[in-house]
Parts: C-alpha cells; sequence; structure tokens
C-alpha cells in the first residue's frame, strides 16, 4: 500500500493507494500516530484504494475517535466496493464519507 501526505497547516490529506489489510494496517497506524499532531482537519483520499479489511476499518474507527477529539475527519472518493464494505458493517453511521 501506498500512502500519501499532504499537510497544510492544520489540514491533512492522507491518500491511500492498494489494499488497506493485516499487513499493511500496522504501516497506517505508525504514519497516522506521529502525522496527526496538531491537526484539526484529516481528509482521506480513497480514490486509488481497493480493498479494506476489518484491520484496516479499525484504523479508520481508532483514527475517527482521536479527530473527534481535536477537530474533523472526512472520507473521500470512497470506490463501490469499499463504500459497500462501509455499509454492510455500518460504518456509513459513523464515519463522515463524502462522495
Amino acid at each position: 500500500m501506498n500512502i500519501s501526505k499532504e499537510k497544510k497547516g492544520t489540514d491533512l490529506t492522507i491518500a491511500l493507494e492498494g489494499r488497506l489489510d493485516t499487513s499493511t494496517a500496522p504501516q497506517l497506524e505508525s504514519e497516522l500516530r506521529d502525522a496527526l499532531n496538531g491537526i484539526e482537519n484529516l481528509v482521506f483520499d480513497l480514490e486509488k484504494l481497493v480493498y479494506v479489511s476489518s484491520a484496516g476499518l479499525r484504523v479508520f474507527l481508532a483514527t475517527q475517535k482521536t479527530m473527534a477529539r481535536q477537530g474533523s475527519m472526512v472520507i473521500r472518493n470512497v470506490q463501490p466496493d469499499i463504500m459497500e464494505i462501509f455499509e454492510v458493517t455500518g460504518f456509513v453511521d459513523i464515519l463522515t464519507i463524502e462522495e
């Protein structure tokens, strides 16, 4: 999985490419641990994410909890297969997802 970060002041956009699963979720967790300090607005761009497992969902949930304390988190450009996973798991009710 490739992770691209773009920071502008207190705004951070993270673009994910590939698969977010048990082997790549720890990498994203590590990146987020260092990157979220001082961030008020977090955007995940999932345009090039092709798969998310339960491990990836846990990362989104933990990040949502962190960002609820310090600002906001939005998920954008979700592919239909990923959106179906969010819908089936009920994450559409937990996460802020923009079309």
